[in-house]
């Protein structure tokens, strides 16, 4: 034991002799090349007295930055994250000047820019060296880690720690936003993600499966289903509200929080990860009581709830600033340079990629993915019992390269990375953990509505209104058409392109969630019926209806309750939709559910819209700026995965199971009768199998964590920001305050052996 501790000392001591030399070195070549450094007196130095110098602002450069710097980032959490990245650089920059002013003599100088360069270059050579030393060394690798975990970990009480290995394993959930199915196969396949290959050939590994989203397939519904266990009312990525006459988008933090109040609400339960959880890099909480970069908190004060929280822990190490700012400035250059060789050859479809996207890409695909995987990390090392994390960075670059573009399958590369990376740690950790990878949808390609028709869907809407339209719009095809719709329907000719009767009304509110567009009338209370469009814009709803980028209709009728409204006059009560039958067949199984579902919503658009799909190309029209685009019906957008340890029950047999207890329990029976519009009470297996629903995917989570850890019992959930005891309502006064936060005791009955067999691979993608 003792030379254990011996060896390890001396190791250490090796490693901060050698990164001290090779910063020292490093200053005495930056102080050859640059003109305005130096490390001599005026009058010149021998070079043995240089050298000293050299080491001597090496050293006091490492020791500021180990003792200083941690306090300079805890003092900028307030410093959004995209200039925090920025100021990385003149902190450092600054340090250095620091630690020139502290040689004797005086002999230290340098410019304030040229400081900047220096402090980068050596943060840089140190990381590489201590990194070089520690490649072989596991011990110390992890010893790195723990002291970052600890960091994170401080202050928690000791009584909420992970047992030993010998314990309950805890559960890791990985969202790899915006991965379908069909492309992390195609992925694995290609030797592009060797780690979830690996996973997939290993007989006793993993197992894989798709799952269907509901009709808006986008980060919000899923994954505030995924983690609060109810996605009712959310029709879309953003919707109006007519009663607030306000905007709902689930990427601003107001209205995450109103969304995860609305859910937790609902099902009374605080969420997924309410017993000793954290939550990294997601839209929601899930109820944990560790956050970091979690949207619907990002207006929250309090200690552990703000969500920049998780960046003290990275950050406070200078070389991990440094890398991640070097990566972020590369990853920058990276993307100017891959969109001006799409123009320069002219690649189609594409979209306008400059301004700040280069920025919000490398943030998500950098600085992000770096925060998250650390702070994921140190949640393993701090044995927590539920982790759930959203890596973004692959939907971010599909949405604009396309989701089978190069740029993507690079993305795809660096993720497999940070999974490899988190398996290995999560194999040398106190605690066991199960790692559970998903995605809360996939994405569609296809050239945008816009530049396939030369205008907007609003545009289209306000031109089937009669409305002004932008001067390009009024010279496409699509316009013409609609404002000869109005003509006819008008009996009359519209004076300067614009219906008099039409300009005094308030204009359409239109709405776009990839293609899925939403259209309301905020003048009309309530929601508008059909009748009452066609009176007040009797072309309006033909003139979409027939449109080719368009593919259905969703509207209230008063005669005949909600339709839907297709190509060719095609009109079909919601009662007799089916997936067979125009205008859904296209679109797939399940998607005459997921529109019945959403029309019970009470905030769903006046008018809904669902672009065409064309099943041969797998192609849609974004209603966006976007070639890869998700949140309606139509090819891999609806198609995410699910990938699960064997060892973990398979989800087809809790939702069998699940359906079982449901059909023999007539107190199930009966408030599945009682149950509001849209509620999910039981959760039958559809034919042909398959998960089906966000809501779904929760259940089956949640009967994992049971397995894994026990039955849950109540506790307080005061983790959770806004959250009171079990069985209390919020405290009065608190933002986003519903009448419970914490998950009731469930006990963890058996469930009955399948009667079935593993299957093989098949063209559903379920990987034996």
């Amino acid at each position: 034991m003792a030379d254990g501790k011996w060896r390890r000392a001396g190791a250490t001591l090796i490693r901060v002799i050698a990164v001290w030399a090779a910063s020292a070195l490093t200053l005495l070549a930056l102080a050859g090349i640059l003109p305005d450094f130096q490390l001599q007196s005026d009058d010149g130095d021998t070079i043995t007295r240089t050298a000293f110098t050299a080491a001597w602002g090496a050293g006091a450069f490492g020791l500021l930055s180990a003792l200083v710097w941690p306090v300079l980032v805890r003092a900028l959490l307030i410093v959004p994250a995209l200039v925090l990245g920025a100021l990385v650089f003149f902190l450092n920059g600054s340090l250095l000047l620091i630690a020139l002013r502290l040689i004797p003599d005086g002999r230290g100088d340098a410019a304030p820019e040229t400081a900047v360069v220096v402090a980068a270059v050596m943060s840089a050579v140190a990381s590489a060296t201590s990194t070089a030393f520690a490649v072989r060394d596991d011990d110390a690798y992890r010893r790195r880690l723990s002291r970052l975990a600890y960091r994170r970990r401080r202050g928690r009480p000791a009584d909420q720690g992970g047992p030993g290995r010998e314990g309950p394993p805890g559960t890791v959930f990985i969202q790899l936003d915006g991965v379908g199915h069909d492309a992390l196969v195609a992925a694995a396949a290609a030797g592009l993600m060797p780690t979830v290959a690996g996973w997939l050939a290993d007989s006793s590994g993993h197992r894989l499966t798709p799952w269907r989203t509901d009709w808006s397939s986008q980060t919000g519904a899923s994954q505030l289903a995924i983690l609060h266990g109810s996605n009712h009312d959310v029709p879309a990525f953003r919707w109006y509200e007519k009663e607030t006459r306000t905007v709902m988008v689930s990427s601003r933090p107001a209205s995450a929080l109103e969304m995860q109040r609305r859910a937790i609400e609902r099902t009374r339960d605080g969420g997924l990860l309410t017993i000793d959880g954290a939550s990294r890099g997601n839209l929601f909480s899930g109820g944990a009581g560790q956050l970091a970069l979690v949207l619907s908190m990002a207006a929250r004060r309090g200690k552990g709830s703000r969500s920049r929280a998780g960046y003290f822990a990275y950050f406070s190490d200078p070389a991990n600033a440094t890398r991640t700012a070097l990566s972020f400035v590369a990853e920058v250059v990276r993307e100017i340079g891959q969109s001006t060789r799409a123009r320069a050859r002219k690649v189609t479809p594409r979209v306008k990629r400059g301004g700040l996207y280069p920025f919000i890409r490398a943030f998500a695909t950098v600085v992000e993915r770096d925060v998250v995987v650390a702070a994921v990390l140190g949640d393993l090392f701090a044995g927590r019992t539920a982790v759930y994390a959203d890596l973004v960075a692959y939907d971010e670059v599909a949405h604009h390269s396309g989701p089978h573009s190069r740029d993507a399958e690079k993305v795809l590369e660096r993720l497999d990375r940070s999974l490899a990376l988190i398996a290995k740690i999560a194999d040398r950790t106190p605690r066991a953990y199960r790692i559970v990878l998903l995605s809360d949808h996939g994405q569609s390609p296809g050239e945008t509505f816009a530049g396939k028709y030369g205008l907007t869907l609003k545009d289209l809407v306000r031109a089937g209104s009669g409305l002004p339209v932008p001067r390009r719009a009024q010279r496409t095809r699509s316009a013409s058409e609609a404002r000869d719709a109005v003509r006819i329907a008008l009996h009359r000719p519209v004076e300067g392109g614009v219906d008099e009767q039409a300009a005094k009304l308030s204009d359409p509110i239109v709405l776009a969630s990839g293609n899925l567009g939403l259209i309301s009338f905020p003048d009309i209370g309530g929601r508008a019926s059909r009748e009452q469009i066609d009176r007040r814009h009797p072309a309006l709803l033909s003139t979409l209806a027939n449109h080719p980028g368009i593919g259905f209709l969703l509207v209230r009728s008063e005669e005949h309750g909600s339709v839907v409204l297709g190509p060719g006059g095609a009109e079909v009560p919601i009662a007799e939709l089916s997936d067979q039958e125009a205008p859904l067949a296209v679109f797939g199984a399940g998607a005459a559910d997921a529109v019945r579902r959403t029309d019970t919503f009470p905030h769903v658009a006046d008018i809904m819209v669902n672009s065409m799909y064309d099943p041969g190309t797998g192609t849609v029209h974004a209603f966006e700026e976007q070639i890869g685009s998700h949140g309606g019906l139509g090819g891999e957008q609806s198609r995410p995965f699910l990938l699960w340890p064997r060892g973990l029950t398979d989800p087809l047999d809790i939702m069998a199971a699940e359906s079982a207890e449901s059909a023999e329990s007539a107190e199930s029976a009966e408030s599945a009768e009682s149950a509001e519009p849209g509620e999910s009470v039981s959760a039958p297996v559809p034919p042909g199998g398959g998960l089906v629903g966000a809501e779904a995917v929760h259940r089956v989570l949640t009967r994992w964590l049971q397995e894994s850890s026990g039955p849950q019992v109540p506790v307080r959930a005061e983790g959770f920001a806004g959250a009171g005891p079990v069985d209390e309502p919020f405290p009065p006064g608190v933002p986003g305050a519903g009448p419970t936060a914490a998950r009731t005791a469930q006990a963890i009955q058996p469930l009955p052996p399948p009667n079935r067999q593993d299957p093989a691979p098949d063209a559903t993608g379920t990987t034996a």
